[in-house]
């Protein structure tokens, strides 16, 4: 068997393919068997208050779409521009290689993969927002 296999603690909420399912009491193994699925931790969700820097602001963007809020073909276009803008700054070999990523998942209406290319650039961003503030 493949696919997605979720770890959930007590009382995690995740949200699968736009409902929110709470666990019970015990941790759980939960093994996601369906291809596609849109799948998105909620402690790990950008929250529309902290999406105020370019990287979070195309994460959330992505995460619209995870959560149905937003309409993939909609979305697809505006994605791969912020992604082309986010690559004209990021330029370093290793924030190129999540960018290529990110774009190459939207192409193929692979959303999480999208986002979990995109976070992965968030402590980049914060070291470098920092610098810059410094």
């Amino acid at each position: 068997m493949s696919g997605l296999v979720l770890k959930l603690g007590p009382k995690e909420r995740v949200l699968i393919n736009s409902a929110v399912v709470e666990n019970g009491d015990r941790r759980v193994r939960l093994s996601i068997v369906t291809p596609g699925a849109n799948i998105l931790r909620l402690r790990d969700a950008i929250h529309p208050g902290t999406a105020n820097t370019p990287v979070r602001r195309v994460c959330y963007a992505a995460q619209l779409v995870l959560s149905g809020d937003s309409n993939p073909e909609e979305a697809r276009l505006p994605l791969l521009r912020h992604i082309e803008e986010l690559s004209q700054i990021l330029i370093d070999p290793d924030s190129r290689a999540h960018l290529t990523s990110a774009t190459q998942a939207v192409l193929n209406d692979q959303f999480y993969q999208c986002l979990k290319s995109l976070r992965a650039l968030l402590p980049r961003e914060e070291r470098l927002l920092a610098h810059h503030t410094a």
